[in-house]
């Protein structure tokens, strides 16, 4: 037996002994716990979050674009 069948073998018999054992019940309800944790605070997804900073940047950029505008205004304004 090769050492990558060997390690093969022991991953599944470790898998299968956690799938019937109460770590796995544990593993559950931990997740559970997590989720009912996470969904209580405030938080957003990646996904979300990118989305805000491109408007973030987006807004910024204009933002320039007319804080330009009013300084060439003004200064055409003071001639």
């Amino acid at each position: 037996m090769d050492k990558s069948n060997f390690f093969s073998d022991m991953q599944a018999k470790i898998n299968q002994a956690l799938e019937n054992s109460p770590a796995k019940d544990i593993e559950k309800n931990v997740k559970a716990m997590l989720s009912q944790g996470f969904s209580k605070l405030d938080l957003v997804t990646r996904e979300e979050f990118d989305v805000q900073m491109q408007v973030l940047a987006a807004t910024r950029a204009r933002l320039e674009t007319l804080e330009a505008r009013v300084l060439e205004l003004e200064t055409q304004l003071k001639k």
